[in-house]
């Protein structure tokens, strides 16, 4: 009876149109009292906002067109009129058709990444970081050496205090920090607070010297040509232990050293082993640091039980990995990043391999489509970044990777699969993991097929996903290569399936029964699931098919803090006001990690904008009429409880654009955000 009349109640309340008992399928089932139309939604939010039009009328045009999308795809030409409306002279039937070609499909003509206007009126480097030394380019030097100059045209501070000054003491950026005046001094020197708070180291960074000898080919990958040659005579069922464990490999630094040059570089003709065969010894081997270890000593990856972040294209980056290790994260890993880019030293592609001192357990991963560059640039990490695993996507949906042999392709090429699998095994001392989906196509999965194969390749945990989710099938296992003595008890492999294919996308959920079934084939090994997790209840349900542990990707997206509701099985009906706390974290972390001058804020706000883009889709508990919001039903339109939750749910660009300016001050003009096909934004 209460029931009934509550629904009586809001029947009457908002006049027996909103209060319909069967929500909408594939939307959220909002309570009736804060629904409402498209163009309410929009008034509301301009009504308020009103107080800062001069920032808006850079993102958003007169009539009220998002300029989000792209222009060849905004522009259409309709009715032979051009942009200012004036009549376009007729052209050739030919060109007409080419035109429209090329204004067809989705991010069409997207302008550089890069503004250009980073590199004018630039401050040298030298004056930046205070080196005693003059600019070693002297007069040929592009950038500005004059000061006074520089404070001139530089642009407005964005705000009264630096994060850097007020967290380490000292801002390395100085006069160029877009927060410079809460540390320059009055001659425009920069200030250091007493008591200096050195910053947290942030390792796996590239190193110079190393990015010199790989642009210019300097390096040597030896055990990686010694597995390749093994490889490249047949595959091998089950390999002797010294085909496994090369003996001739150069002599090593000291546990812990970074000395990636003296690892990596050519060894000296006295040093090198007999290359006819493995060099036999009598009695115990010392030389721990020089004897390669056995697929039975490696460090054993134990995550049964642990929630794992998935990895993240675009998304995944530090700052937003820090704000969801603090929310309860146990496991993280880097954004995917290409073997063929590492290995050219790409500046860009390192920096996915960063890693902050607060992620205890992460890992990385490569994606590549053949055993060469793969196996070398598996050797290449394992001397020179601080990993507990290395992953290999074989998920990856896009067309960019799929059609070069790389990501899910790999499922149906099993013999260059088996050959990465093998030979990055062979040259890593840490854990190998592989993330899989279902199959390629719908209805013809894959993954229970491969299951052995993998375990009789060597890998160390096998992640099995699907288009759109991480979720996955990890398999932990001892190599077949060499199998642990007697007096060392055989680890389960761990496995991780994501029930998803390739075709599939986000068209349909996971497939949560074909994982059940898989779980049932994988016994005893542990397996992982993965998909459509945003809840709590969502996280009970899929470890009651029997997998050890749930990996997060989407709902993570949505809500970072689904961590603490796992962990304290409850809903969390978080304010406003603390979501806005937790964004401005992460432009802290953004401005730590990426700088906090001109170049760094703007980065720290075009990621900031592309997380919002999937914020935008989290609905408060205290709004839901059923409990809990699932992941395909999209919000309607609704009225927040305050003004900013109303804004925090709104799907414009230039809405996201306004929440960015209440953490990072105005936008640079001509700002155009563009973002990323959501398909795209992780794997």
């Amino acid at each position: 009876m209460a029931e009934g009349a509550a629904v009586v109640s809001a029947e009457s309340d908002c006049g027996g149109d909103l209060g319909a008992v069967e929500p909408e399928r594939g939307v959220a089932p909002i309570k009736p009292q804060y629904l409402t139309t498209k163009e309410q939604f929009h008034e509301f939010l301009e009504a308020k906002g009103q107080e800062k039009p001069s920032q808006e009328s850079e993102a958003v045009d007169p009539a009220g067109n998002d300029l989000a999308e792209p222009e060849a795809k905004r522009i259409r030409l309709e009715d032979g009129q051009t942009e200012d409306g004036q009549a376009e002279e007729a052209a050739e039937p030919g060109e007409q058709l080419q035109a429209q070609k090329r204004a067809r499909g989705q991010n069409k003509c997207r302008p550089h990444v890069k503004p250009t206007h980073y590199d004018k009126n630039k401050l040298c480097p030298s004056l930046v970081q205070e080196s005693a030394a003059r600019c070693f380019y002297g007069d040929r030097c592009r950038f500005l050496h004059d000061v006074g100059h520089y404070l001139e045209t530089k642009p407005a501070d964005l705000g009264p205090s630096c994060v850097l000054f007020e967290t380490f003491g000292r801002c390395p950026y100085g006069v160029t920090c877009r927060f410079a005046g809460a540390h320059l001094g009055p001659e425009g020197q920069n200030l250091v607070r007493e008591g200096l708070v050195q910053a947290p180291p942030v390792r796996n960074g590239l190193d110079k010297a190393l990015q010199q000898q790989l642009r210019k080919r300097k390096i040597h990958f030896k055990r990686a040509e010694q597995a390749l040659r093994q490889l490249s005579r047949g595959p091998l069922p089950g390999p002797t232990p010294e085909a496994t464990v090369p003996e001739g490999r150069e002599a090593e630094g000291a546990p812990g050293q970074d000395n990636s040059d003296s690892q990596l570089a050519p060894q000296e003709p006295d040093t090198v082993g007999p290359p006819s065969g493995p060099l036999r010894t009598c009695g115990p081997l010392t030389d721990e640091d020089v004897v390669r270890l056995r697929p039975h000593e490696k460090r054993r990856l134990d995550i049964s039980g642990k929630l794992y972040l998935a990895p993240l294209t675009t998304c995944g980056n530090l700052p937003f990995r820090r704000i969801c290790k603090r929310f309860g994260a146990d496991v993280t890993c880097g954004e995917m990043a290409v073997c063929t880019n590492l290995l050219q030293g790409q500046t860009s592609e390192w920096a996915l391999l960063k890693r902050h001192p607060c992620e205890d357990i992460f890992g990385v991963q490569l994606e590549g489509a053949f055993p060469d560059t793969m196996t070398k640039c598996a050797e290449l990490l394992n001397h020179t970044i601080e990993v507990d695993f290395v992953d290999i996507n074989v998920g990856c949906p896009i067309d960019l990777v799929f059609k070069k042999g790389g990501g899910c392709a790999l499922m149906n090429r099993l013999a260059k699969f088996q050959q990465i699998v093998r030979g990055m095994n062979q040259v890593l001392d840490v854990p190998l993991t592989v993330k899989l989906r279902t199959g390629v196509q719908e209805r013809v999965n894959l993954a229970h097929r491969l299951l052995p194969d993998l375990r009789d390749w060597g890998a160390a945990l096998v992640t099995s996903v699907s288009p759109g989710f991480s979720g996955s099938l990890s398999l932990s296992l001892w190599s077949s290569a060499s199998p642990a003595p007697p007096s060392l008890p055989t680890r389960p492999p761990l496995l991780q399936l994501h029930g998803r294919s390739r075709e599939q996308r986000y068209t349909k959920l996971a497939d949560w029964q074909y994982i059940e079934q898989c779980v049932a084939a994988a016994r005893p090994m542990p397996l992982f699931g993965n998909g459509d997790i945003l809840s709590y209840e969502d996280a009970s349900r899929a470890l009651q098919t029997g997998v050890a542990g749930v990996m997060i990707a989407r709902g993570a997206l949505l809500k970072p803090w689904l961590f603490t509701e796992i962990k304290e099985q409850r809903h969390w009906d978080i304010s406003s006001s603390e979501r806005l706390d937790i964004l401005r974290d992460f432009t802290h972390y953004g401005l730590e990690h990426w700088g906090s001058d001109t170049q760094g804020v703007e980065k720290t706000r075009r990621f900031l904008l592309e997380w919002l883009s999937f914020l935008c889709r989290y609905v408060p508990v205290g709004l839901l009429e059923r409990l809990p919001q699932r992941i395909n039903e999209r919000p309607p339109y609704y009225l927040g409880r305050d003004y900013l939750e109303t804004l925090m749910a709104s799907q414009k660009a230039a809405d996201w654009i306004r929440i960015s300016e209440m953490l990072l001050g105005p936008v640079p003009p001509n700002f155009v955000f563009l973002p990323k096909h959501k398909a795209n934004a992780y794997k």
